[in-house]
């Protein structure tokens, strides 16, 4: 369990992310993810992250909350991906923030974020105003990009911050230069999307055995060994791996239990890693190595890449 430092309130630091692996198109089987949402929250994960740039995520975390029976306890984060019809304009924020009330079926959210910095100046505080006025709970900007860190980190700086969504793994390590610092010293809470940098890190460990020292930190599985990494960073409150495999979701859990690594051990755990054949060029690997999605998002790339 994590703290969110504005209130104490506590998480447990392995949550589920949805970016590709809930969009489904209409009509698809999604009973798998159902299964996934379930066995996240039979492991411990209680952050579930989405947002309406996800196409058919948003509704389908709404479906299997309620499916399941789990409104009780689920803590969700979501985002806000808007401009306006004109300067300062905040009705396209309000027209998503209303649809993803309904989507998700519920009426206060428990973290909203301005997603990918987008129209961050009208956003912030526009999110600071809602949670005023008690339609959410706390207020959050995201980024995945390294070229954009500096700015998030600039927000976090200014404290206007109850939360940051952060790129960070045992690959991407930029966000400790300014980002988590920043959050520790302003209290800010941390999310971590990419945590296995979209199962590009576990393509990389495919056919490696797992190093003898994980086993002193209970580290299970190569899933559990980079979980384990990122979480016990001090600045971190959640880790929010995606999935679509119910047992990838079992195994990801399992990064709850147990000691974590120290700074000795996560300093020995980059550097074996870093010896591994492919490491250097792991960046250059496509997001979901051997992966599909077939979703609203690759539809609507394919239809578009199509008419270009």
């Amino acid at each position: 369990m994590k703290a969110i430092p504005r209130t104490g309130e506590s998480v447990p630091a392995i949550g589920l992310g949805t970016y590709q692996t809930f969009d489904l198109l209409p009509g698809m089987p999604r009973d798998h993810l159902q299964e996934v949402v379930r066995q996240a929250w039979e492991g411990g994960a209680r952050v579930f992250d989405t947002s309406p740039l996800y196409g058919a995520s948003e509704v389908n975390v709404g479906a299997f909350k309620a499916a399941l029976g789990l409104d009780r306890g689920m803590f969700i984060t979501n985002k806000i991906w808007s401009t306006g019809e004109f300067l300062g304009d905040d009705s396209h924020a309000r027209r998503s923030m209303e649809q993803s009330q309904l989507r998700l079926w519920r009426e206060k959210i428990d973290a909203f974020q301005c997603h990918s910095l987008v129209n961050v100046d009208v956003i912030v505080p526009l999110l600071k105003a809602w949670k005023k006025e008690g339609r959410i709970r706390y207020v959050g900007a995201t980024h995945h990009e390294p070229a954009y860190f500096g700015i998030l980190a600039d927000w976090v700086e200014k404290g206007d911050l109850d939360m940051v969504q952060v790129h960070y793994s045992i690959l991407e390590r930029r966000a400790e230069e300014r980002v988590l610092p920043a959050a520790q010293a302003k209290g800010t809470a941390v999310l971590v999307n990419m945590p296995l940098e979209k199962a590009r890190l576990m393509k990389l460990v495919e056919g490696q055995p797992l190093p003898d020292f994980a086993a002193e930190f209970g580290a299970r599985s190569w899933a559990q060994f980079f979980l384990k990494w990122v979480i016990a960073h001090p600045a971190i409150t959640c880790a929010i791996p995606a999935t679509a495999n119910p047992a990838h979701a079992i195994d990801n859990m399992g990064a709850l239990y147990g000691p974590l690594p120290d700074a000795g051990m996560r300093e020995r755990m980059r550097r074996h890693v870093e010896t591994l054949p492919g490491f250097a060029d792991l960046p250059k690997m496509p997001w979901y190595p051997g992966k599909s999605y077939p979703g609203l998002i690759a539809r609507a790339r394919s239809e578009l890449k199509s008419r270009s």
